[in-house]
């Protein structure tokens, strides 16, 4: 893909290029073999899986109980209620796990949640609506004599003593009886292509007693930042004060940061530093080039005389420009030739600026929405209309991104717009969009808010 220079372009049409330039790299992916994931391993959250995976079983595998109760053959309740209560002989006790019984009509079966229900029964009484009473079936007895919950049983089945169980009211065929499949067929989907493997998606499988899945392929990205003056964060001794900083140097903060992010979308991300030599970064990208399939960049793309992104990227088809919003104006993008060697095809690049809060934004609103498609979750950020609750100017020909607060009314208050405040980024609760053509948004005025990721 060709892309020519650009100037101020509006935001939606730098969207529209990055779309462009990542459709290869999104059709490739689409058509590449699949990876395989254990169901327990704990990265298989957030994976999407690539093909449909049926259920070897039904789910439930047999029909169990809903409730810890009594098994019972419905039509032996039919004539009770309160004024006549049936009493039915114990029968024997089913826990879960155990291979499902026989049950002996006009008896009433103990049953646990969960445990099979026994041949011949066909419906479960709660225990908590029964009663019982020592003595022989077919006496009831007084109600002073009657005990709530179980009596006392044995895994086996055998009765501590003669025991009654007490029902007032009949029970309706099939109540409190989970049936076989009920919930999945055997045969029937678990898992589609393209669903996102969330920890009930997870679940599911396992159930079914599914070991393994088949997921696309991720996103590998090498995200490189940039800029002699980068230190990298660390401890000292153990405690809780930040490594010593050189005079001019400021710690890098893009790098873990834009490394969450797009880890967040669901990218396998490789983060490297580099100074502001054109060599080393191009060297950088030469060896991670036949490992990666997108190269997002951070900070050497202004005006400034230093800007290493865009001297050593230019040459090899990264053009550069401005996209009418603030922060994050300075923008980058291309198809890199050249620089990946003989054996590797053009690899898209994506270059955001140095200051944090424009290279987290620029990450949010122009490689996340393809991110988040391919690992299977809306393209789209969710957003939602809110009033301002104090006025806020805005540079007219731009999109603004505002840091806002979140009041407790549902209005916001932007926040300063300067684009190092990273802890105001944090603090905040949501970004603002006051839109182009807008100068000085009036308190009350209604903006587009969303959050973060």
């Amino acid at each position: 893909m060709t892309v020519h220079a650009f100037e101020a372009r509006p935001v939606e049409d730098h969207l529209a290029e990055v779309e462009r330039l990542l459709g290869p790299m999104v059709a490739r992916i689409g058509a590449a073999a699949p990876d395989t994931v254990e169901v327990g391993d704990p990265g298989a959250a957030g994976r999407v899986c690539a093909a449909e995976v049926v259920s070897p079983i039904p789910l439930p595998p047999f029909d169990n109980s809903q409730m810890d109760g009594y098994a019972v053959r419905a039509v032996d309740l039919a004539s009770a209620s309160a004024e006549t209560p049936i009493a039915l002989p114990l029968g024997a006790t089913a826990a879960a796990g155990d291979v499902p019984g026989v049950h002996a009509s006009g008896t009433a079966s103990p049953v646990m949640t969960g445990a099979a229900i026994p041949h011949g029964a066909d419906a479960v009484v709660a225990v908590e609506a029964t009663a019982w009473i020592a003595g022989s079936a077919g006496r009831a007895g007084g109600a002073d004599e009657r005990m709530s919950g179980f009596p006392p049983l044995s895994r086996a089945g055998e009765r501590v003593a003669e025991v009654s169980v007490i029902f007032a009211a009949p029970a309706a065929p099939g109540a409190f009886v989970r049936r076989l499949g009920v919930d999945v067929a055997e045969g029937a989907p678990v898992a589609r292509a393209g669903d996102r493997l969330t920890s009930a998606r997870i679940g599911a499988l396992a159930a079914a007693g599914i070991g393994t899945v088949p997921v696309r392929p991720r996103v590998r990205v090498l995200l490189c930042t940039t800029g002699d003056e980068l230190a990298e964060a660390g401890r000292r001794h153990g405690d809780a004060r930040s490594a010593e900083l050189a005079p001019g140097s400021i710690h890098d903060a893009n790098a873990p940061m834009l490394a969450a992010l797009l880890r967040g979308a669901g990218a396998e991300v490789t983060a490297a530093r580099v100074g502001d030599r054109s060599s080393e970064l191009r060297d950088t990208i030469e060896r991670a080039a036949p490992l990666v399939d997108l190269i997002v960049t951070s900070g050497g793309i202004s005006m400034g005389a230093f800007e290493v992104v865009r001297e050593a990227l230019a040459p090899f088809g990264v053009v550069f420009g401005t996209v009418a919003m603030q922060p994050g104006g300075p923008q980058g993008l291309g198809s890199l030739r050249g620089i990946t060697g003989a054996d590797a095809g053009p690899i898209p690049v994506l270059c955001f600026p140095g200051n944090p809060v424009s290279s987290l934004l620029s990450a949010e609103l122009f490689a996340l929405p393809t991110l988040r498609a391919l690992a299977g979750r809306p393209r789209e950020r969710r957003s939602e209309p809110r009033p301002l609750a104090v006025s806020a100017d805005s540079p007219e020909h731009k999109l603004q991104l505002r840091r806002a607060r979140l009041e407790a009314d549902g209005r916001v208050t932007p926040l300063p717009p300067g684009s190092h405040l990273i802890g105001d980024l944090a603090d905040a609760d949501v970004i603002a969009e006051i839109p182009v053509g807008v100068a000085h948004a009036p308190a009350g005025t209604i903006v587009n808010t969303w959050r973060i990721a």
